[in-house]
This record gives structure tokens, C-alpha cells and sequence, in this order.
């Protein structure tokens, strides 16, 4: 059945170790287009830290942000969201008073729809967050604001040493937190609602497109991304991931440094020979 709908996950699978584009994964993306095949980014990225690579592909249409835990069309950003899904307060209260109380060097951070809200804005992993999403920063007290006054949280962001992370990871489990966290690297813990993955969003946008599970390839390298490789109709790990990841997949390409997405997409002939 011929492909009709790519996914690609974005950080150690679309772009390189040193965040770039590579030109021929740039050039297979404008391919795709060319053949009306609509290639749909999905990521942890708030819609601002994907919107840059949308553009520099040429693409136009639906972005998933947060995991999934919001769809937005990149032409209309600032339109009604095409899906949104956010944290129950008090489990996101919860995940704020845990690390208050028992991790102090942990960064917390949390996304409102295209707001990043940070406590403090000079935290050195804030800082390094900001330099590698290139994101805007928005100050937002939770401390001092009640509960009532916090606005929509789609994700919650916790940075820190690993051995903090999985200690916070562990404190979370033991709370039966209504909601899932995971580790998108050994220093960041991501928190969203159980209603939330990278699945739910891709049928969102199969619906969108009224095409058939079967028609679909997603691209991904970590965990997060097993519900999404194992959901399309042709699943791809990249090279550079984990063993549990790759047993996922359908297929294994290349690594994000090797213009894995362009090999795969080559290999599955969504390419012609000569594009």
C-alpha cells in the first residue's frame, strides 16, 4: 500500500546531533511535497520551537507539539487549536511540589499552549533549554500564583542530574501521578496527561487527511516515540537508538547523522529514483 502521510519525530531524527538540517534531508522533504505526500513533524517542542523547521522544509499544514499533547496549524498559530489536551491541575500542582520540597536543583518548567513559564529565568538549565530550542522564556511565579490563577499546562518540563531525575521519576511513580512522565534524555523528565501520545495525535491527522492507518511511516529515535513506530503503518528507528526503541520498528535506518529519514524513505521507494 503506497504511502500517504509521513510523521517524523524532530531531535536525533530529523536534525543532526549538532541540531542542523542536512540538505538532503531537506531535499527528500521537498520530494515528498512535490508528490502531494504531506510530512507532519511531531515532537516535545512547543509550536514555536518547531515552527523554524517548518518553514526551512517548505512545509505548511498541521505541527504535533508537546507529544502530543497539542495540534496546531502552522499557518494559523494563534488560531483555535486543531486538538488540545492538558494536565489535570492538581497532578500538575503535585509534580510542582515535589520538586519544591525534595529537589531544589531540579529545574521545573511548564508549556501553556505557545508560552514557555519558567520561574526563573536566569536557571542555567533554562538557559541551555533556550539555546538549543530557541525558544522565548515567560516568567510565571507558582509559588505565589494559586492554583486557580495557573493557566492551561499542556507539558511540564523537569531538568536536572540524572540521578535526580530518576530519583524525581521514582517520588512520581510512588504518588500514582495522574499522569505519564517519561525521559526524552537522562536529564529531562517530561510530564504530560495520560490522555497524551504520539498515536493518538497521528490518528488525529490520519482522520484530518482521511486516509488509512496502512498508508502511514513515522521516523523516531527514543522512547516516547514507541507508541508512534509501532501505531504507523510502517514504523522506521533511526540508527542512534536505543535497543528497546528499535525493537519497535518495522525497519532500521541510518542515524540522524547519516541522513537516516532520506536512506528510508529511498528504501520504501516514496522517492523516485531521480528526485
Amino acid at each position: 500500500m503506497a504511502i500517504q502521510v509521513i510523521f517524523s519525530d524532530i531531535d536525533g531524527t530529523l536534525i543532526t546531533t549538532h541540531h542542523q538540517l542536512t540538505e538532503r534531508t531537506i531535499h527528500a522533504v521537498h520530494a515528498c511535497a512535490k508528490q502531494n505526500i504531506p510530512f507532519i513533524l511531531v515532537s516535545a517542542r512547543m509550536p514555536s520551537g518547531i515552527l523554524p523547521l517548518q518553514q526551512r522544509l517548505g512545509l505548511a499544514g498541521p505541527m504535533i507539539c508537546y507529544s502530543g499533547a497539542l495540534i496546531v496549524d502552522s499557518v494559523q498559530l494563534d488560531g483555535e487549536p486543531l486538538q488540545a489536551t492538558t494536565l489535570a491541575p492538581q497532578a500538575a500542582k503535585t509534580v510542582w511540589q515535589q520538586v519544591d520540597a525534595h529537589f531544589p536543583s531540579v529545574s521545573f518548567s511548564a508549556y501553556s499552549f505557545d508560552r514557555w513559564l519558567v520561574p526563573e529565568p536566569a536557571d542555567p538549565w533554562v538557559l541551555q533549554e533556550q539555546a538549543i530550542a530557541a525558544t522565548p522564556m515567560h516568567r510565571f511565579d507558582f509559588l505565589e500564583n494559586p492554583l486557580r490563577k495557573w493557566p492551561p499546562l499542556h507539558k511540564i518540563l523537569c531538568m536536572g542530574a540524572p540521578e535526580e531525575i530518576d530519583a524525581l521519576e521514582q517520588r512520581l511513580t510512588d504518588a500514582s501521578l495522574d499522569a505519564i512522565f517519561y525521559k526524552s534524555k537522562s536529564t529531562y523528565l517530561e510530564i504530560t496527561s495520560k490522555q497524551v501520545s504520539k498515536a493518538s495525535a497521528m490518528q488525529h491527522i490520519i482522520d484530518f487527511y482521511h486516509v488509512a492507518r496502512e498508508q502511514t511511516l513515522a521516523f523516531g529515535d527514543n522512547y516516547n516515540d514507541v507508541p508512534m513506530l509501532r501505531y504507523a503503518g510502517v514504523g522506521v528507528a533511526m540508527a542512534n537508538a536505543p535497543m528497546q526503541v528499535k525493537g519497535s520498528a518495522d525497519y532500521i535506518t541510518l542515524s540522524n547523522d547519516q541522513d537516516g529519514i532520506a536512506a528510508a524513505l529511498e528504501r520504501f521507494s516514496v522517492l523516485p529514483a531521480a528526485y
